[in-house]
């Protein structure tokens, strides 16, 4: 199997726990979360209120999430993923010492809830 093929089934198996678990407000939104993130960064990329250095570093690291090989490999439980999250946290601090945090609420096709958390791993308050 390829690694993209695992992610997905390991996304959906946390899915469809949470759903067994009777906690179908949480399933949906972890559900929306990475296709909303991606909808985040098209919408940073096309903004004009980001500045060119800034778009660069959205674009790099959606290369770098895209690409099958990591600095800490997926496979390994909890670190493989970690390396991920940490890059697009500071990614996102970066946008938000640049344009604020109104821009990525803005930009926020997601639930207020999952914002709450985007703010947050991006250093800013959810409020």
């Amino acid at each position: 199997m390829t690694f993209l093929a695992v992610a997905a089934l390991l996304y959906v198996a946390l899915v469809l726990a949470l759903v067994v678990t009777g906690r179908r407000g949480d399933a949906k939104a972890l559900a929306r979360f990475v296709p909303d993130c991606a909808v985040l960064f098209r919408r940073l990329m096309a903004d004009p209120g980001v500045s060119r250095p800034r778009k660069a570093v959205l674009v790099l690291l959606v290369g770098y999430l895209a690409i099958p090989f990591d600095l800490v490999p997926d496979f390994i439980p909890v670190a493989g993923q970690l390396d991920d999250a940490v890059l697009v946290a500071l990614v996102l601090r970066s946008v938000l010492r640049d344009a604020g945090p109104d821009l990525i609420r803005r930009h926020w096709p997601g639930p207020p809830e999952s914002l709450g958390a985007m703010l947050r791993l991006a250093g800013a308050t959810a409020s």
